[in-house]
């Protein structure tokens, strides 16, 4: 079975949302730091090092 990895990061966060439940804060600068490390110069390292 074949799922898009949006539709499973959108599980995975509502899970964990739900079930930890950090602070609206933490998960705000967590996706803002992953987008902004996303279009770093940090990018090819990142990426070779979760192909791995």
């Amino acid at each position: 079975m074949d799922v898009p990895l949006w539709l499973a990061l959108i599980v995975v966060g509502a899970l964990g949302i739900k079930l930890i439940r950090p602070p609206w804060w933490l998960i705000a600068v967590l996706l803002l730091g992953g987008f902004l490390l996303a279009d770093s110069l940090l990018a090819p390292v990142i990426d070779t090092a979760i192909d791995k």
